[in-house]
């Protein structure tokens, strides 16, 4: 009896050719391919998947659940892994990863299997989010341990095996899609100090040639879920992210270039493009700041985010610290009602006004017109108190011919 597998399949290079190499060593491969907003045609995957050798393929439509489940809370956390990638990719994995177990389940297959590298990060994120839903299934990675050396050989044996790829030899660049972002590695990128090739970028306008005016967006939340552009409701999330993608791509809007520290201790040099998702953080971090008193929002800017992004990144999906972090953003997500207008200007994102039935914004007190309100004489003591610390400091330091 043949050993099944269900193949997380994005009919890329890498999996297409995983397919005919796992049938060539005996398995009975099943491939599943979810739909989460990757923007391409996904109805020839199951006859690709076929014509490699798959006995069946499946085809998931996921957009909504990623957007919800996934990209937002990543979002209401802020989270940016070293404070540059909205973590688009690595949002994708642990839900992918889910519906691996579940089909696995479903089908009676004891393996399941990613087209993930040895000194990758997805390897990681695969794997540890599987073990966490259930340890028995065994995870397999044919590109840890197959023959090829070379993104060249493998173009070479799905050609062998009339296997259709979009990469080649003179564009092989490795390109990882969804609705939260556009992941773009190899090929030139592997060199650090040039500047990527215009034909890197997949989505985004050069900057450069993005048109002249400004675009204004307005972007509605209701308790921390974006609920409306320009005044138009939505009533699926993934609808309002992808329009936001196509408007801030026009406008240059999201390009990321970094050198980012893998899980593994490499570097890498990676390019990203994700025009909704960066524009919603700059939208979603102004609104908190006008809704959450600045104890709360400091402790959560100095937490969160980068405590958040690191989980995601490092494959920690499926885990208790993911699910109190979420209870604490999402408490702070109730307040999160209102409207923020951004400014969208080759290549930049700017707020340029924000408002909320929640908001801590009191203008007597800031103002410093007419209208003013605040006790000025308090600031005197107010001052005198809270320096109390530092004159006593300035008193010995001065007793001992310490001061400048």
């Amino acid at each position: 009896m043949k050993k099944r597998v269900i193949l997380a399949y994005s009919g890329g290079l890498d999996t297409s050719i995983i397919v005919r190499w796992l049938t060539q060593k005996g398995y009975e491969v099943i491939t599943y391919t979810a739909d989460v907003g990757q923007g391409e045609e996904l109805s020839t995957i199951p006859q690709k998947a076929k014509s490699a050798g798959a006995v069946d393929a499946i085809v998931e439509d996921l957009k909504e659940t990623f957007a919800r489940d996934y990209c937002l809370p990543t979002l209401r956390a802020l989270a940016l892994y070293e404070g540059k990638y909205p973590l688009s990719a690595a949002l994708s994995r642990p839900l992918i990863a889910q519906r691996l177990v579940h089909y696995a389940h479903e089908l009676g297959a004891d393996f399941v299997a990613h087209g993930s590298t040895g000194k990758g990060n997805d390897q990681v994120r695969f794997e540890l989010s599987v073990w966490a839903l259930d340890p028995d299934i065994e995870v397999l990675a044919p590109v840890r341990e197959w023959e090829f050396s070379s993104r060249e050989e493998q173009v070479d044996y799905a050609k062998r095996f009339n296997i259709p790829v979009q990469a080649t030899k003179e564009k092989p660049y490795s390109i990882d899609r969804n609705l939260w972002g556009v992941s773009i590695e190899c090929g030139p990128l592997e060199d650090p100090s040039l500047e990527p090739p215009s034909d890197a970028y997949q989505i985004t306008k050069d900057p450069s040639e993005a048109p002249d005016e400004p675009r204004y967006v307005s972007v509605r939340f209701e308790e921390g879920v974006p609920v409306s552009l320009d005044g138009e409701r939505f009533s699926e999330v993934h609808k309002l992210i992808q329009k936001l993608n196509d408007i801030g791509a026009q406008h240059g809007v999201g390009r990321i270039d970094m050198v980012e520290n893998r899980l593994v201790g490499i570097k890498s040099r990676e390019i990203y493009e994700a025009p909704g998702a960066l524009i919603l953080y700059e939208a979603y971090r102004d609104l908190l700041s006008l809704v959450l008193d600045r104890f709360t929002f400091h402790y959560f800017l100095t937490h969160v985010p980068h405590e958040y992004a690191k989980l995601v990144y490092e494959g920690l999906w499926f885990t208790p610290l993911r699910e109190a972090l979420d209870a604490f953003t999402n408490t702070l997500a109730k307040l999160a009602t209102g409207e923020v207008k951004l400014k969208l200007y080759k290549g930049s994102v700017t707020v340029v006004g924000r408002s909320s039935p929640n908001s801590l914004y009191v203008e007597e007190l800031a103002t410093y017109s007419e209208k003013d309100a605040f006790d000025q004489i308090a600031g005197k003591y107010f001052t005198k108190i809270w320096g109390l610390p530092l004159k006593v400091l300035g008193r010995v330091r001065k007793k001992e011919g310490k001061n400048v």
